[in-house]
C-alpha cells in the first residue's frame, strides 16, 4: 500500500474486507436458497458443525409451513435458537462425552422414516469433532486419544477425516444407511480446500472414496500412534459406504471462492487491486507466511504480479505441527501471521489480517489476527520476542 495508506485507514479496510467475507457464508442469508422441494410428511433435520446451529435456525425460519423437527450440535458456546430443532453443544477440536450422545441422537432421528419424509443434513466444519461414534471395541477415550494424535501429527484436514471415518460408527456415510428409505439432502458450508463435500464433518451422510488402507498409510506416514482398539478396528471393521451404495443429494451453500470474491468487491471500492491466489491453499502455517511475505514484497519492490497499492486474497486449510518448541496461543491464522510478520521484518506499508469463518482459530475465542508494520516493534517493547516462538 502506498504512504497515503495510514495505519488505522488500512486496519479498517481489512476488517471491511474480512467482514464481507463472512457476511457471504451466513447461513441465515443463504440457506434458504438452497432447500430441496418440500417433503409430503416429515422433515427431519440433523446436523454438525461449528455453523450447523445458524443453519439449523435458517432453515426453521424458512419453512414455517413443514413439520419440521430434528437435532443438531454445534461447539459449546455457539448455539442459538432454532425453532423446533433442538440444540445441542459439545467439545471441539477434542470430543467430549456430549459427542457422543450427539451421535446417538441422531442416529436416533432418522430410525423409522419413510419414503415420504425428508431427511436435512446440515454439515460444517468441526462437525467431525462435535458428533463422535467410536465403532467398538473403541471407547470415546480412544477416539480423543486419536483426536489429540491427528491434530498434533501435520496432517492435513482431509487425511484426518480419512483416518476419523474409518474409526467411527457415523462417519464415511454410515448415517445415510440409517435415514433410509427417507429422502436425505444434504447442505454444507465448506471450509476446507477443494470443498469436497465428503470431506466435511468427515461425510456422515455422504458415500467415501477413500479405504481402510488409505487410513493405515496416513497412520504410518505420519508415525501417529494409536492406541490398540483403534488399530484393530482398522484392521477388521467393514468398510464404509462407497459410491453407487447411497443416494446422494448435496448443496454446498458457502465456500471459500464466494467470501474471497466478496472481499475482493470492496478492496475495488477502496482503490486496491484484488490479487487472488487462490482458494485451496495448503502446507504448514509458518512456512506459508514466508512465501506469502515474498509476495507482498515483490508487489512493494517491482510492481510484480501487479502494482501497489494491491490486496493478496487467499483461503484454505493450513497446519499447524506441534512439538518443534515451547508452546504458544492461537491457531492456524496466528501462527501464518507471525512468521509473515518475522519474514517482512517491519517492511513499510504492509498490513496482513488472517482469521477462520467460524470465529475460532485454535482452540482460541478469536477468528484470528492482524499484523501491522510496527508489530514486531511493538511485540518487542513488551519483551517478546517473535522469532523465539516454536509453535501454537
Amino acid at each position: 500500500m502506498r504512504a497515503e495508506w495510514t495505519d488505522a485507514r488500512a486496519r479498517a479496510v481489512l476488517r471491511r474486507m474480512f467482514d464481507a467475507a463472512i457476511a457471504s457464508a451466513d447461513p441465515r442469508l443463504t440457506i434458504a436458497r438452497a432447500l430441496p422441494t418440500k417433503p409430503r410428511d416429515r422433515c427431519i433435520v440433523i446436523g454438525a458443525g461449528k455453523a450447523s446451529a445458524a443453519m439449523a435456525a435458517g432453515l426453521d425460519a424458512a419453512w414455517p409451513d413443514v413439520d419440521v423437527s430434528g437435532v443438531v450440535v454445534t461447539r459449546h458456546g455457539h448455539a442459538v435458537p432454532a425453532g423446533r430443532i433442538e440444540i445441542l453443544e459439545a467439545s471441539h477440536p477434542v470430543p467430549d462425552a456430549a459427542s457422543e450422545t450427539a451421535a446417538r441422537r441422531m442416529f436416533s432421528a432418522v430410525q423409522g422414516l419413510t419414503a415420504d419424509d425428508l431427511v436435512i443434513a446440515l454439515m460444517s466444519g468441526g462437525g467431525s469433532a462435535l458428533m463422535t461414534l467410536p465403532t467398538p471395541p473403541m471407547t470415546l477415550a480412544d477416539k480423543q486419544a486419536v483426536n489429540r494424535a491427528l491434530l498434533a501429527s501435520g496432517a492435513t484436514i482431509a487425511e484426518m477425516n480419512v483416518v476419523r471415518k474409518h474409526l467411527s460408527a457415523i462417519k464415511g456415510g454410515r448415517l445415510a444407511l440409517a435415514a433410509r428409505p427417507a429422502r436425505l439432502v444434504t447442505l454444507v458450508i465448506s471450509d476446507i480446500p477443494g470443498d469436497d463435500p465428503a470431506a466435511i464433518a468427515s461425510g456422515p451422510t455422504l458415500p467415501d472414496v477413500s479405504t481402510r488402507d488409505d487410513a493405515r498409510e496416513i497412520i504410518s506416514r505420519f508415525a501417529i500412534e494409536l492406541p490398540e482398539a483403534a488399530r484393530l478396528v482398522l484392521e477388521t471393521s467393514s468398510e464404509t459406504p462407497k459410491p453407487g451404495e447411497i443416494d446422494t443429494d448435496v448443496r454446498i451453500i458457502a465456500a471459500p471462492v464466494l467470501a474471497l470474491d466478496a472481499a475482493a468487491r470492496i478492496a475495488r471500492d477502496e482503490g486496491l487491486t484484488p490479487v487472488i491466489l487462490g482458494d485451496a491453499i495448503e502446507g504448514e502455517a509458518r512456512e506459508l507466511g514466508t512465501v506469502m511475505a515474498g509476495i507482498a514484497q515483490s508487489i512493494a519492490r517491482h510492481a510484480q504480479p501487479t502494482a501497489a497499492p494491491a490486496v493478496l486474497l487467499s483461503g484454505g486449510e493450513t497446519t499447524v505441527s506441534i512439538g518443534r518448541g515451547p508452546a504458544g496461543r492461537g491457531g492456524r491464522n496466528t501462527e501464518f501471521l507471525l512468521a509473515l510478520a518475522v519474514a517482512l521484518s517491519g517492511a513499510p506499508d504492509i498490513w496482513a489480517v488472517a482469521g477462520d469463518s467460524d470465529g475460532i482459530d485454535g482452540t482460541e475465542d478469536a477468528a484470528g489476527a492482524l499484523i501491522a508494520p510496527d508489530t514486531l516493534m511493538r511485540a518487542s517493547a513488551k519483551g517478546l520476542d517473535a522469532r523465539f516462538s516454536g509453535g501454537t
